[in-house]
Order: C-alpha cells, then structure tokens, then sequence
C-alpha cells in the first residue's frame, strides 16, 4: 500500500487530504499540522475578527472526517526534518513516519517588519492570532492596523465594526496598491473612511511603543492595539534544510514536484514558474493535480497556472479585482468611470480584443460576466460602457450570474459553474447549504455565496419550491 505523508494541515494540505481521499479510499494517508486546531479557512479570519462569523464556522475539516475516511491526522506535530535518503520525515516529538510519497503543504508566514516594539504587535495570520486581537480589542480605545494590502484593509474593517476607532497605515501610496491603481485605492480609503477606519498612506513606520506607533518624523499615532497585516512569506526552512530546490518558494514543475521525485509542494510554500500563489483558488487546483498523479486517477494531469481574482471580504466594502489592473493607454486600452462621492470605481483593461484586468469597487454586480470573459479570454463585445453597467441597452453579455450560460464560472475558488450548481439543483439541492455541501460552492472566499443564492433562489422560483 502506498504511504502519503503530507506536512501541513491547513487549507492547502486539508485539500489535498480530502482530495485524496475522494479518489482512493485506501492508500495509506497521514497528515501532519503545525497549529494544534483542526484545519479552518484562513480566508475568512476577518469575519472572526469582524465577529460575522464565529471560529467554528469557519472550520474546514473536523476530527470525526479523519476517522470516518481512514486519516491519521496529528494536528500540534511539528515536522523537523526530512529523511530523503530513508524516505521518512522526523517531529519535534520523536516521531519517525516513513513515505512513498511526501507533500509540502507548509504554507506561509507573516511578514514582522524589522522595527523596534514589533513584539507589541499582533500578527494577523492565524486563528491563534484572531483570539488575541479580539481579546486585546475588548479592552483597547484606538487600534492601528500597519499594512494597507487585502489582509489589513480587512482586518481594520473588522475591528472598526466593533465600533474600535482604527488607524490603517500603509507605506505605499496608495492602498491595496498590488492590486489597485491609485484612483481606485483613493475611492477605498474614502469608503473606509466612511466606516470608521482612517486611512494613512505613503508613511513610514519607524518604533512600536506601549502607547502607538511611531512615524518617520517623530509623528505618534495612538494606539493600545497595533495589528500587523505587512504580507506573508513562504515557509521553505524544511525544504531547504532538506536539500530541495528553493527560490522564494519551494521549486515545482507542472506535476507540483520538486527535484526530488517523490516530493510534491503546493499552496502559498510552491513555487510554479517563477509564481508564488497567495489565493486559495490555486492551492486548491494544486491539491486537485497532485490527488490526480498520486492516486493514478489521472497522471496526465498538470497545473498550468492560474488566473486570479481577488475578492475582498469587509463587510460594507464590495471590491473584485483580476488580471493587469496596472496596465495604462499606453499598453492597452482603458476603460473606467469613477464616483468617489458614490465609493464607485470600475476599470476594465483591455489588449487585443480580450479581457486582461479589471477592477470594480462599490456595487458589483457585473463581476460574475466580467470574470466569465477574464477566465475565458475570449473576444469582447464592441459596447464597452455596457460591460461595466450591466443594465445599459445593447449590453449583449448576460446582466446577472442567473443568466449565465451554464458554462459560466460562478465559484473561482472551487472551479463551480452555473451548470454544476443547476444540475446539484436538479439533484435535490434545494438550498445554498445543500449546494455547498455538494459542489464546495461559497466554501472558499466567500466571494461567490450572492450569486450562488440568486441562482438557487432563481432556480426554485421557477419550481415554485421555496428556497
């Protein structure tokens, strides 16, 4: 019986478990967490933070799934070396587990800037980290939020829902400045504004104190919380130490091996062609291509890359983003409309009649056609304006994810399309629940549960069944 050993339980190695599983009941399978918890979605840690959702929500796998799919699952089992020689990996507390195959799902870690007081900090990476924020936050007046990218504008909305006054600081000039243009991270830290997060951008962080945080100029801003949110790096020490080929991230080639054949990475530690994914949309596809070549349910199977579609998930801030938002007229055409006063920009980046990036902010009920042409690359309609304000005449894309073509992608994490979730309708899916319990729809991100409901909705209304 083949021996798959994977190190890291969290949503990239959690996947990849059950992945397995659901192709091969009885190759031997063991998995090994650093975190003493049960595997969560890491995705959706702002709604903890927020207090949307509690932790057990968010959980992914729970003990009972071990036992009944024949796992062994050692959560709190840190893995420290690998014997490739021997093909076994060792734990800190003495345990030697022999493989066949072994997977890297080793994730990432955040970023601590090197400054003085950085240990006053909390880092928001973890579930461990979301319970000391909540209980710093209970007793703080004034939270400081260091780093405006998609993690830290969620984890200041989060904390600014509590009703916490909170400061966002971030050293580019612009927010979310990876994805965003400037005009678009303006209109963010506008609406942000609005909620109750003040935003600070182009400054730089010179000293952590007891009482907030010290700028470059002398300049203080008060603070009895400061949250970390300054990006995450692949955690590679194990590879590494190993022997295996490491760049930014752990080296793979298109079957997720590393340089040693036995040995697969995926998730946010993998590096594919230069590419280190931060989404779980990609480790997901990873873990699907690694089950496949495994288990031998399809060894021709590849990840050839992927295309990204950036969700934000703060309540009250509707924002999607995908592609080469960066680009400017001089690289493509541009097609965008801003209303600061509405909190409404849309941007839409084209090059050779195909979709390459896109922005929407505020309202955005065009994502789901939008993504639909991005994912698909394919020719655009000649009325521009009408991509972006689905209701315009002459708009000949469809207007709503229920009028999708069936092939239409609806969940990007997980890969749904209209038609799956039609077809686990018709199967007696009569809910969103059911629907996610069946297609994993909504169980990513988040991003897609609107159209999912409206489609579900759509769908019963025409059965006259309620939903």
């Amino acid at each position: 019986m083949t021996r798959i050993v994977v190190v890291g339980n969290g949503m990239a190695g959690a996947r990849l478990v059950s992945e397995i599983r659901a192709r091969d009941r009885y190759v031997g399978l063991t998995v090994f967490g650093a975190e003493e918890s049960q595997p969560y979605n890491r995705v959706l840690l702002s709604n903890v933070v927020a207090g949307t959702m509690p932790p057990d929500q968010v959980r992914l796998l729970d003990p009972a799934w071990y036992a009944d799919h024949s796992v062994t699952a050692l959560p709190g089992v840190e893995v420290t070396a690998v014997d490739r020689e021997n093909r076994a990996v060792l734990t800190a507390t003495g345990r030697r587990e022999p493989y066949d195959v072994l997977v890297l799902a080793t994730g990432s870690e955040a970023v601590v800037p090197p400054v003085p007081g950085a240990d006053r900090a909390v880092a928001f990476r973890t579930m461990d980290d979301c319970r000391r924020i909540l209980r710093a936050a209970g007793a703080a007046r004034h939270a400081v939020v260091i780093g405006g990218g998609l993690l830290g504008v969620e984890a200041a909305r989060g904390l600014a829902g509590r009703g916490l006054p909170v400061t966002l600081l971030h050293l580019a000039g612009h927010l979310m400045d990876r994805q965003l243009d400037a005009e678009a991270g303006l209109v963010l830290g506008q609406t942000l504004g609005g909620l109750g997060v003040r935003t600070r951008t182009g400054v730089v962080v010179e000293e952590i104190l007891d009482g907030g945080v010290r700028l470059a100029g002398d300049e203080t801003v008060e603070a009895d919380l400061v949250v970390l949110a300054c990006g995450v790096r692949p955690v590679t020490g194990l590879a590494r130490e190993a022997g295996l080929e490491v760049a930014r991230g752990i080296v793979v080639d298109d079957e997720m091996r590393t340089d040693d054949p036995s040995i697969f990475a995926i998730g946010e530690c993998a590096e594919h062609r230069g590419r280190v994914y931060g989404l779980v949309a990609p480790a997901w596809e990873q873990a699907a291509v690694v089950a496949d070549i495994v288990t031998g349910a399809d060894k021709a199977a590849r990840y050839r890359g992927s295309r990204l579609v950036t969700r934000l998930k703060a309540r009250s801030v509707e924002l999607a983003a995908m592609g080469e938002t960066h680009l400017t007229e001089d690289d493509a055409e541009v097609v965008r409309f801003s209303h600061r006063a509405a909190g409404t920009y849309r941007k839409l980046v084209i090059r050779d009649g195909r979709l390459v990036g896109v922005i929407l902010l505020g309202e955005t009920s065009a994502v789901g056609n939008l993504t639909q042409l991005f994912d698909r690359g394919g020719p655009l309609p000649g009325d521009r304006a009408g991509l972006l304000f689905p209701g315009l005449q002459g708009n000949v894309v469809a207007e709503s994810p229920v009028r999708m073509p069936d092939a239409a992608k609806v969940c990007q994490c997980n890969d749904v399309t209209k038609g799956q979730i039609r077809a686990c309708w018709e199967s007696g899916a009569r809910d969103v629940t059911a629907v996610a319990a069946a297609t994993r729809a909504t169980t990513g991100c988040g991003g897609c549960r609107d159209a999912v409901e409206g489609i579900v909705g759509w769908l019963c209304e025409q059965e006259g069944v309620s939903a």
